[in-house]
């Protein structure tokens, strides 16, 4: 019966690592889930799913941001300074 609890934490792992998806699919399923939330006939239960599911797809939203953000900056380094700039301005 040992081997029950180890086979379980093999099937749940995969769960629990956040799946590689497009940030637009992330956004996607984001969306979906919150007009599931705002249902008022979801049940405790099928709304703590969602919520998980909602802060694992957000966490993931923001590392593809963070490193998009530094593939930019590194793009727009001129010498060994760095210049910020908010995405969709107009350089002239």
């Amino acid at each position: 019966m040992k081997q029950m609890p180890a086979e379980h934490e093999k099937t749940k792992a995969p769960e629990e690592k956040p799946r590689e998806v497009s940030f637009e699919q992330s956004l996607k399923e984001l969306q979906q889930i919150v007009e599931e939330l705002e249902k008022p006939d979801v049940s405790l239960e099928r709304a703590l799913e969602l919520f998980e599911k909602g802060v694992r797809l957000s966490e993931a939203c923001r590392r593809q941001l963070v490193e998009a953000e530094s593939r930019i900056e590194i793009l727009l380094k001129r010498g060994q300074k760095v210049i910020p700039q908010p995405f969709g301005s107009e350089q002239k």
